[in-house]
């Protein structure tokens, strides 16, 4: 099937210090390991019973990224193994994750999604959102979570000029919350953005992270 080719491929094209999410979303355990056993450990899941079931299943040095839209009855399934969840949503989200996190004693990586998009469908704070959240009591007291960056999904369109200027929208935001909140915290340094058809615009326009699905595993099963 050459999945292990595709990654090896991608990998050949970007930059070494870019992390290459492999999204593994409804796609077999077998396709999975052949990525797994050419040396490819991170990989991406949408679906909280899904991901649960698969890393019952598979290696556990697999590095594991939730990218999907999480709720927050589900976090306690994922927070005692997961390595990042991309799409902290909301202040209500990022509260529970802390609190399922403390519970196993973890600290918890997380990344603010923000909504860049033209579509209303795509979730994510808004700027002011984010500010109000960042200043209040109730953030400094959350000792269980570290913020790593911020991830954002670009409009589905072929417009090529639009996607660039949601990405550098993007990679703005993260300037500015770098500079106002987090000019202290080294570990806030990841730009999650960019999937199969428009990661070569995000890496333009300094994406740290790529969540790759279908240029890996093919077309996806539904």
């Amino acid at each position: 099937m050459g999945i292990a080719r595709n990654i090896s491929e991608i990998k050949s094209k970007i930059p070494e210090q870019i992390k290459l999410v492999a999204v593994s979303k409804t796609k077999p355990n077998e396709d999975i390991l052949e990525g797994y056993n050419s040396g490819h450990k991170i990989f991406g899941e949408n679906k909280v019973q899904e991901l649960v079931r698969k890393y019952d299943e598979l290696p556990k040095d697999i590095e594991w990224h939730f990218i999907g839209h999480l709720q927050t009855n589900k976090v306690k399934y994922i927070v005692p193994f997961v390595s990042l969840i991309h799409g902290v949503d909301s202040f209500k989200l990022l509260k529970t994750i802390n609190k399922e996190a403390l519970k196993h004693n973890l600290i918890i990586s997380c990344l603010l999604q923000f909504h860049i998009a033209t579509e209303s469908t795509k979730f994510g704070f808004s700027q002011p959102e984010v500010r109000s959240m960042l200043e209040s009591k109730d953030f400094v007291a959350l000792q269980n979570v570290e913020i790593n960056g911020v991830m954002g999904m670009a409009t589905f369109t072929d417009n090529k000029d639009r996607i660039r200027n949601e990405f550098r929208e993007l990679h703005r935001i993260f300037e500015m919350l770098k500079n106002d909140y987090f000019a202290n915290f080294g570990s806030f340094k990841e730009i999650s953005m960019g999937m199969s058809d428009d990661y070569p615009i995000a890496l333009e326009e300094g994406s740290t992270i790529i969540r790759v699905g279908s240029k890996i595993f093919g077309e996806r099963n539904y």
